[in-house]
């Protein structure tokens, strides 16, 4: 846990497919660790969550391809399934996303980062609404919070591009 806590937001290498190198996809991998960690009943789901907003307030130029964003989003969603997890550990995750970038003032073209977590907290925010499959074959599972998410979600959003 340790180890991935100190990889996955610091990881630079975001590239998701090098023609040498084959598929290197650090933000989707990692979000599926996320997701599977945050999953398991020994981890702190609010861990994971903090962990994915490090993730998404990370600077970089690179923006995320391959559908790094959707995993990233699928990968929280999972987390937020939890059972366990009370209301406030569920939304108090965007708080220093909103921190981060509703202090930015966004300029055109957006920075890299801040469209991949715009991209990654939309699509959250339609598997908040209709929940999430812990793996691809099983029926969607709705999260606990599942309103007060949404609402979050739509603030955080709306705090980021609001300028």
């Amino acid at each position: 846990m340790d180890a991935f806590e100190r990889w996955y937001p610091a990881e630079e290498d975001l590239r998701g497919h090098d023609p040498e190198l084959g598929w290197l996809h650090a933000v989707a991998h990692g979000a599926d660790l996320l997701g599977t960690l945050g999953g398991h009943p020994e981890v702190d789901p609010a861990r994971m969550l903090h962990l994915a907003a490090a993730r998404l307030t990370a600077p970089t130029a690179h923006v995320y391809d391959q559908l790094e964003d959707d995993r990233l989003a699928r990968g929280v969603a999972r987390v937020l399934t939890r059972p366990d997890l009370d209301e406030d550990a569920a939304t108090a995750w965007l708080d220093p996303i909103a921190a981060a970038f509703g202090a930015d003032s966004i300029s055109t073209p957006v920075p890299a980062h801040i469209s991949n977590c715009l991209r990654t907290l939309r699509l959250l925010y339609v598997l908040a609404d209709r929940g999430a499959r812990r793996d691809q074959p099983s029926p969607r599972t709705p999260l606990p919070h599942r309103e007060a998410l949404k609402s979050r979600l739509a603030d955080t959003l709306d705090h980021i591009v609001r300028r």
